[in-house]
Protein backbone atom coordinates (compact mmCIF):
# COMPACT_ATOMS: atom_id res chain seq x y z
CA UNK A 1 0.00 0.00 0.00
CA UNK A 2 1.45 3.35 -1.07
CA UNK A 3 1.16 5.42 2.11
CA UNK A 4 2.74 8.82 2.66
CA UNK A 5 3.38 9.83 6.27
CA UNK A 6 3.02 13.54 7.04
CA UNK A 7 4.33 14.89 10.36
CA UNK A 8 3.02 18.29 11.46
CA UNK A 9 5.94 20.16 13.03
CA UNK A 10 5.22 23.87 12.51
CA UNK A 11 4.37 24.64 16.16
CA UNK A 12 6.21 27.59 17.72
CA UNK A 13 6.54 26.26 21.25
CA UNK A 14 5.51 29.53 22.91
CA UNK A 15 3.72 27.77 25.74
CA UNK A 16 6.87 25.73 26.33
CA UNK A 17 8.55 29.04 27.19
CA UNK A 18 11.40 28.17 24.87
CA UNK A 19 13.09 29.70 21.84
CA UNK A 20 13.19 26.25 20.25
CA UNK A 21 10.52 25.09 17.83
CA UNK A 22 8.29 22.73 19.78
CA UNK A 23 9.33 19.78 17.59
CA UNK A 24 12.89 20.11 18.90
CA UNK A 25 11.98 20.06 22.59
CA UNK A 26 14.03 17.41 24.38
CA UNK A 27 12.40 14.29 25.81
CA UNK A 28 14.50 11.39 27.13
CA UNK A 29 17.59 13.02 25.66
CA UNK A 30 16.24 13.42 22.13
CA UNK A 31 13.88 15.80 20.35
CA UNK A 32 10.16 15.12 20.18
CA UNK A 33 10.24 14.73 16.43
CA UNK A 34 13.18 12.30 16.54
CA UNK A 35 11.03 9.93 18.60
CA UNK A 36 8.20 10.22 16.06
CA UNK A 37 10.56 9.67 13.11
CA UNK A 38 12.03 6.58 14.79
CA UNK A 39 8.53 5.14 15.22
CA UNK A 40 7.72 5.84 11.57
CA UNK A 41 10.91 4.09 10.45
CA UNK A 42 10.31 1.04 12.65
CA UNK A 43 6.70 0.79 11.44
CA UNK A 44 7.84 0.17 7.87
CA UNK A 45 4.90 2.21 6.56
CA UNK A 46 6.85 4.98 4.85
CA UNK A 47 10.54 5.47 4.05
CA UNK A 48 10.40 9.19 3.28
CA UNK A 49 8.03 11.08 5.59
CA UNK A 50 7.10 14.68 4.83
CA UNK A 51 7.71 17.15 7.65
CA UNK A 52 5.61 20.32 7.72
CA UNK A 53 7.69 23.18 9.13
CA UNK A 54 6.86 26.78 10.05
CA UNK A 55 8.50 30.04 11.02
CA UNK A 56 11.46 28.37 12.74
CA UNK A 57 11.93 25.92 9.90
CA UNK A 58 15.69 26.45 9.57
CA UNK A 59 16.27 25.19 13.11
CA UNK A 60 14.24 22.05 12.44
CA UNK A 61 15.91 21.34 9.09
CA UNK A 62 19.39 21.94 10.49
CA UNK A 63 18.70 19.60 13.40
CA UNK A 64 17.24 16.77 11.31
CA UNK A 65 19.29 17.08 8.13
CA UNK A 66 18.43 16.70 4.47
CA UNK A 67 17.29 13.07 4.53
CA UNK A 68 13.67 14.14 4.83
CA UNK A 69 11.28 16.08 2.64
CA UNK A 70 10.11 19.40 4.08
CA UNK A 71 7.06 21.51 3.28
CA UNK A 72 6.75 25.08 4.51
CA UNK A 73 3.50 26.21 6.15
CA UNK A 74 4.00 29.97 5.95
CA UNK A 75 0.86 30.75 7.94
CA UNK A 76 -0.38 28.55 10.76
CA UNK A 77 -4.04 28.31 9.76
CA UNK A 78 -4.83 24.98 11.40
CA UNK A 79 -4.23 21.27 10.93
CA UNK A 80 -6.31 21.06 7.79
CA UNK A 81 -4.24 23.79 6.17
CA UNK A 82 -1.00 22.11 7.33
CA UNK A 83 -1.90 18.92 5.48
CA UNK A 84 -3.21 20.84 2.47
CA UNK A 85 0.22 22.36 1.74
CA UNK A 86 1.60 18.82 1.31
CA UNK A 87 -0.55 17.96 -1.68
CA UNK A 88 2.09 18.87 -4.26
CA UNK A 89 4.63 16.46 -2.74
CA UNK A 90 2.16 13.63 -2.21
CA UNK A 91 0.68 13.17 -5.67
CA UNK A 92 1.77 9.54 -6.01
CA UNK A 93 0.47 8.38 -2.62
CA UNK A 94 -2.72 6.35 -2.35
CA UNK A 95 -3.07 7.09 1.37
CA UNK A 96 -1.94 9.91 3.68
CA UNK A 97 -1.13 9.14 7.33
CA UNK A 98 -0.93 12.19 9.60
CA UNK A 99 1.11 12.39 12.82
CA UNK A 100 2.17 15.21 15.14
CA UNK A 101 5.72 16.17 16.11
CA UNK A 102 4.63 17.02 19.67
CA UNK A 103 3.29 13.50 20.34
CA UNK A 104 6.57 11.65 21.01
CA UNK A 105 4.93 8.59 22.56
CA UNK A 106 3.25 7.35 19.39
CA UNK A 107 4.49 3.80 18.74
CA UNK A 108 5.59 2.04 15.59
CA UNK A 109 2.92 -0.59 16.31
CA UNK A 110 0.16 2.02 16.25
CA UNK A 111 1.43 3.54 12.99
CA UNK A 112 1.64 0.12 11.36
CA UNK A 113 -1.81 -0.89 12.62
CA UNK A 114 -3.36 2.38 11.47
CA UNK A 115 -2.07 1.79 7.95
CA UNK A 116 -3.00 -1.90 7.82
CA UNK A 117 -6.53 -1.47 9.21
CA UNK A 118 -7.08 1.39 6.78
CA UNK A 119 -6.21 -0.88 3.88
CA UNK A 120 -7.93 -4.01 5.19
CA UNK A 121 -11.25 -2.23 5.79
CA UNK A 122 -11.15 -0.18 2.58
CA UNK A 123 -11.88 2.91 4.68
CA UNK A 124 -11.96 6.51 3.58
CA UNK A 125 -10.63 7.55 7.00
CA UNK A 126 -9.04 5.47 9.74
CA UNK A 127 -8.21 7.06 13.06
CA UNK A 128 -6.80 6.12 16.43
CA UNK A 129 -9.06 6.73 19.40
CA UNK A 130 -8.50 6.55 23.13
CA UNK A 131 -10.92 6.26 26.03
CA UNK A 132 -10.23 7.67 29.48
CA UNK A 133 -12.11 6.76 32.68
CA UNK A 134 -12.07 10.42 33.77
CA UNK A 135 -10.14 13.66 33.39
CA UNK A 136 -8.54 13.60 36.83
CA UNK A 137 -4.85 13.60 37.85
CA UNK A 138 -2.51 13.13 34.84
CA UNK A 139 -5.51 12.60 32.57
CA UNK A 140 -6.44 16.26 32.96
CA UNK A 141 -4.16 16.82 29.94
CA UNK A 142 -6.92 15.29 27.82
CA UNK A 143 -9.38 18.06 28.67
CA UNK A 144 -8.01 19.98 25.67
CA UNK A 145 -8.50 17.03 23.27
CA UNK A 146 -11.31 16.74 20.74
CA UNK A 147 -14.27 14.57 21.73
CA UNK A 148 -15.77 11.81 19.58
CA UNK A 149 -19.48 12.27 18.91
CA UNK A 150 -21.53 9.24 17.85
CA UNK A 151 -25.02 8.89 16.39
CA UNK A 152 -27.83 6.81 17.94
CA UNK A 153 -26.46 3.67 16.27
CA UNK A 154 -23.01 4.25 17.75
CA UNK A 155 -21.38 5.36 14.50
CA UNK A 156 -18.71 8.03 14.73
CA UNK A 157 -20.35 11.11 13.23
CA UNK A 158 -18.00 13.97 14.08
CA UNK A 159 -15.21 15.23 16.32
CA UNK A 160 -15.74 18.37 18.34
CA UNK A 161 -12.66 20.30 19.43
CA UNK A 162 -12.62 21.01 23.16
CA UNK A 163 -12.87 24.78 22.73
CA UNK A 164 -15.97 24.36 20.58
CA UNK A 165 -17.60 21.61 22.65
CA UNK A 166 -20.78 22.11 24.63
CA UNK A 167 -20.83 21.35 28.36
CA UNK A 168 -22.38 17.96 27.60
CA UNK A 169 -19.86 17.15 24.85
CA UNK A 170 -16.96 17.97 27.17
CA UNK A 171 -18.07 15.05 29.36
CA UNK A 172 -17.44 12.56 26.53
CA UNK A 173 -14.57 10.25 27.45
CA UNK A 174 -13.66 9.10 23.94
CA UNK A 175 -10.89 11.43 22.76
CA UNK A 176 -9.00 12.14 19.55
CA UNK A 177 -5.20 11.69 19.67
CA UNK A 178 -4.95 13.04 16.12
CA UNK A 179 -3.39 10.02 14.41
CA UNK A 180 -5.33 9.58 11.15
CA UNK A 181 -5.02 7.85 7.78
CA UNK A 182 -6.93 9.05 4.71
CA UNK A 183 -7.68 7.86 1.21
CA UNK A 184 -5.56 10.41 -0.64
CA UNK A 185 -7.86 11.30 -3.54
CA UNK A 186 -10.79 11.88 -1.18
CA UNK A 187 -8.59 13.87 1.19
CA UNK A 188 -7.27 16.33 -1.40
CA UNK A 189 -10.74 16.97 -2.75
CA UNK A 190 -12.30 17.57 0.65
CA UNK A 191 -9.54 19.60 2.31
CA UNK A 192 -10.55 22.48 0.04
CA UNK A 193 -14.08 22.29 1.43
CA UNK A 194 -13.04 22.95 5.03
CA UNK A 195 -14.35 26.10 6.70
CA UNK A 196 -12.87 28.01 9.61
CA UNK A 197 -16.13 28.91 11.37
CA UNK A 198 -14.91 27.97 14.84
CA UNK A 199 -13.51 29.76 17.88
CA UNK A 200 -9.92 29.36 16.67
CA UNK A 201 -10.75 30.52 13.10
CA UNK A 202 -8.69 27.59 11.87
CA UNK A 203 -9.20 24.84 9.30
CA UNK A 204 -9.58 21.68 11.39
CA UNK A 205 -8.47 18.39 9.87
CA UNK A 206 -10.99 16.58 12.10
CA UNK A 207 -13.91 18.30 10.34
CA UNK A 208 -13.32 15.75 7.57
CA UNK A 209 -14.89 13.13 9.86
CA UNK A 210 -18.34 14.73 9.64
CA UNK A 211 -17.93 15.15 5.87
CA UNK A 212 -17.15 11.46 5.45
CA UNK A 213 -20.03 10.48 7.75
CA UNK A 214 -22.51 12.66 5.85
CA UNK A 215 -21.38 11.07 2.59
CA UNK A 216 -21.82 7.57 3.98
CA UNK A 217 -18.10 6.81 3.72
CA UNK A 218 -16.37 4.10 5.74
CA UNK A 219 -14.68 5.39 8.91
CA UNK A 220 -12.53 2.82 10.71
CA UNK A 221 -10.92 3.15 14.14
CA UNK A 222 -8.22 1.54 16.23
CA UNK A 223 -7.95 1.90 20.01
CA UNK A 224 -4.78 2.95 21.80
CA UNK A 225 -3.84 3.42 25.43
CA UNK A 226 -4.29 6.97 26.78
CA UNK A 227 -0.57 7.23 27.55
CA UNK A 228 0.29 6.91 23.87
CA UNK A 229 -2.19 9.65 22.97
CA UNK A 230 -0.50 12.30 25.10
CA UNK A 231 0.77 15.45 23.43
CA UNK A 232 2.91 18.20 24.91
CA UNK A 233 2.09 21.90 24.90
CA UNK A 234 3.52 23.06 28.23
CA UNK A 235 6.43 22.37 30.57
CA UNK A 236 3.98 20.73 32.96
CA UNK A 237 2.88 18.27 30.28
CA UNK A 238 6.50 17.55 29.43
CA UNK A 239 7.16 16.72 33.08
CA UNK A 240 4.09 14.48 32.99
CA UNK A 241 5.29 12.30 30.11
CA UNK A 242 8.77 12.13 31.63
CA UNK A 243 7.20 10.65 34.75
CA UNK A 244 5.01 8.23 32.79
CA UNK A 245 7.71 6.75 30.56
Amino acid sequence: MNTQVVILAAGHGKRMQSELPKALTSFSGRSFISHVLDSVERSGVCADPIIVVGQKKDQVINALGQNYRYVDQDEQLGTGHAVMVCEGKSKEAENILVLYADHPLVSSETIAKLASVHGDTDATITMAISTVPDFNEWRSSFLSFGRLVRDKEGNLSKIVEAKDASEEEQKIKEINPGYMCFEASWLWEHLHMLKNDNIQKEYYLVDLISMAFNEGKKISTISIEPREALGVNTKEQLELIENLK
